[in-house]
């Protein structure tokens, strides 16, 4: 029963081509961008997991020698 709903649907078909499509042009668009990626860009994507929040640039926040008695 289940297998003849859609068999006796009008237009039905257009549905299914347009999914097709909409795959096809998706997966297509994401195949192109990721071909177009800098490999610099990805490089500095894949440490980024790994990337402790410190940037090597900047010299290190010093801390204050002495506690601020103004908190206690």
């Amino acid at each position: 029963m289940i297998k003849n709903v859609l068999t006796h649907i009008g237009g039905i078909e257009i549905y299914g081509i347009l999914s097709v499509l909409l795959f096809f042009t998706v997966f297509t668009a994401t195949l192109f961008w990721a071909l177009r990626l800098k490999k610099t860009h990805l490089d500095a994507m894949a440490r980024l997991p790994l990337h402790d929040g410190t940037t090597d640039s900047l010299p290190p926040i010093s801390k204050p020698s002495q506690p601020d008695s103004s908190h206690e």
